[in-house]
C-alpha cells in the first residue's frame, strides 16, 4: 500500500476554499459570535423580547416593564399599551395592580384576561399589529404546545412589521426553539445599599441573563431601575442602569501591614 503522506492533493482546493469562506460569511453561527455587547443605551430595532422567569417572583415583570417603560419614553408618551394574561398566569401571580404601576402609565394601560394560551397569543398578534399602542407585555405560563416556533415566529414578524415591541413573560417555561431576537432569564438580586439606612433595602436589583440575542453576545448583568438623573440640565424619567461587577482590587499597603 503507497504511503498517505504521498498521495497527491485534491485538485478541488478552489470549491474547498469557496465552502469554507460561504461558512464564516453566510452561517448566523458566524456573525454572533462577532457580535456587539447589549447596553440599555442600545437603539434596537422593535421586536419580540422573551423573558423566562420562576413562579416563585415578579422579577420577570418588573424587568418587562422596565423594558417597556425605556421605550415609552423615548417614543410618544400619549399611546396606550396592553398587558395579556393567561389564566394559569394570573393564578399564579395575579393581575396588575393599578396604583403601583408608573402615574404617567396608569390612565393608558389596558389588561386582557385570556381562558386559554391560544386566546393571549391571538390577542397578543393582533395587539402588535395595531400602530395606536406603545407597546404589549404578554404573560403566559408554563410550556403550551400552541406556544411553538411558528407561533413565535408570527410575533416576531407582526411586531416588526408595525413596529409595536412585544415583551414576552414566560413564567415557569423552558426555553425551547423560538424566534425571538432576544430571550432572557431572569431573577431576583440583592438590592442595593440604602443611601441612608445602612440596614433597609435600596433600590430594586434584577439579575438578568442574555443567553440569546440576534447579533448581540451573550453575557449576565444586573440591572438596577432609577427614577430621575443625577444631571441638572437633563430630563427626568424612567430608565435601567447597569450595576458594576464586582472586581479584585488590591489591598492598601496601611491594610497590608495591620491585617
Amino acid at each position: 500500500m503507497p504511503d498517505v503522506d504521498a498521495l497527491p492533493s485534491p485538485t478541488n482546493d478552489v470549491r474547498t476554499h469557496n465552502i469554507a469562506l460561504l461558512r464564516a460569511t453566510e452561517l448566523p453561527i458566524a456573525r454572533a459570535s462577532a457580535g456587539a455587547q447589549w447596553s440599555p443605551d442600545c437603539e434596537l430595532p422593535p421586536s419580540v423580547w422573551e423573558l423566562f422567569s420562576s413562579v416563585d417572583h415578579a422579577a420577570g415583570e418588573a424587568l418587562a416593564l422596565g423594558f417597556a417603560q425605556m421605550r415609552a419614553s423615548r417614543d410618544e408618551a400619549s399611546k396606550p399599551w396592553l398587558w395579556i394574561q393567561d389564566a394559569q398566569s394570573i393564578r399564579h401571580s395575579g393581575r396588575p395592580f393599578l396604583q403601583g404601576l408608573p402615574a404617567q402609565q396608569r390612565h393608558r394601560f389596558i389588561h386582557v384576561e385570556a381562558r386559554h394560551p391560544a386566546d393571549a397569543l391571538w390577542a397578543m398578534e393582533e395587539g402588535v399589529r395595531c400602530d395606536a399602542l406603545s407597546f404589549v407585555i404578554g404573560e403566559i405560563a408554563g410550556d403550551p404546545k400552541v406556544l411553538d416556533f411558528t407561533a413565535t415566529r408570527r410575533l416576531v414578524l407582526a411586531s416588526e412589521r408595525h413596529g409595536v415591541p412585544l415583551y414576552l413573560l414566560r413564567r415557569g417555561g423552558t426555553a425551547d426553539l423560538s424566534a425571538a431576537r432576544l430571550r432572557w432569564r431572569v431573577g431576583p438580586a440583592p438590592s442595593a445599599p440604602h443611601r441612608w439606612n445602612a440596614v433597609a433595602p435600596g433600590a430594586t436589583r434584577i439579575a438578568a441573563e442574555l443567553f440569546r440575542g440576534r447579533g448581540l453576545n451573550p453575557d449576565q448583568f444586573v440591572l438596577e431601575h432609577a427614577v430621575g438623573t443625577d444631571e441638572p440640565n437633563a430630563t427626568a424619567g424612567h430608565r435601567l442602569t447597569l450595576v458594576s461587577k464586582p472586581r479584585q482590587r488590591p489591598v492598601d499597603p496601611e491594610r497590608r501591614q495591620t491585617g
